[in-house]
């Protein structure tokens, strides 16, 4: 049991850490973004960059593996669309970091009232 659960909090933490690298570069969140509005070809969310097009397929491929975005193909247009679940692991590991934070502020807090208190 125990070996499962550590197993399961670095399968967490593994997709935390390609969200990430995905979101480390300017371009990818750029197009994550425009992909908050809404679903696009991958022309259209490189036409606003100066890269060539292999160029931008490199990060496409990023966001793709990251699980950030999923892509489809009809015909020759491949569409872009958000995978918001995934986003919302960004969003729980930042609410327990605050939440950790918080705590130790409050503790701060209290220790400091205590010792104005005592002198």
């Amino acid at each position: 049991m125990f070996i499962g659960a550590i197993l399961t909090h670095m399968a967490k933490y593994q997709v935390l850490d390609d969200v990430f690298v995905a979101l480390g570069d300017p371009t990818r969140r750029a197009v994550i973004r425009r992909l908050g509005q809404g679903p696009a070809s991958v022309g259209e969310l490189a036409e606003p960059f100066a890269i060539t097009l292999p160029s931008f397929m490199k990060h496409v491929r990023t966001l793709e593996s990251s699980g950030l975005i999923n892509t489809h193909k009809s015909g020759r247009v491949r569409t872009c669309s958000l995978n918001q679940d995934r986003l919302a692991v960004v969003d729980d590991w930042l609410a327990e970091q605050r939440r950790l934070w918080t705590e130790q502020t409050d503790r701060l807090a209290d220790f400091v009232t205590e010792q104005q208190e005592n002198q």
